[in-house]
């Protein structure tokens, strides 16, 4: 399961990556996709997308551009999975709240039963 910055990250290089599964990318680029209330700076940006590729959902080289670094990004078997495995965690919490509620209605139901009942 993915930290919030790290499945901000991944959202931004699936959303780049998914049509052909591959893409060549600057940092300042990736880091212009990423929500604007959580700028982070290149390092941090770095560090998350090498953790990302130790995970196994793509696989990242860099390389010099006319003096610019850019990242080659191809996605892999996790990384075609994201948007899915993304969409079941929140059926999950949906689910786990929908379990929650139902459960404190028919505890509120068997409370009143029986204080009707005494």
């Amino acid at each position: 399961m993915l930290n919030r910055q790290e499945n901000e990250v991944m959202n931004a290089v699936y959303s780049l990556c998914h049509e052909k599964g591959i893409c060549l990318v600057s940092p300042a680029e990736l880091a212009d996709i990423l929500p604007s209330r959580r700028k982070m700076n290149l390092e941090k940006l770095e560090d998350i997308l090498n953790q990302l590729a130790f995970d196994d959902y793509f696989e990242l080289l860099s390389s010099d551009r006319k003096g610019e670094k850019m990242y080659v990004i191809s996605l892999r078997a996790n990384g075609y999975a994201y948007k899915r495995c993304a969409l079941q965690e929140k059926r999950k919490i949906a689910v786990k709240l929908l379990w929650a509620v139902t459960s404190a209605v028919v505890a509120f139901l068997v409370g009143l039963l029986l204080k009707r009942i005494f």
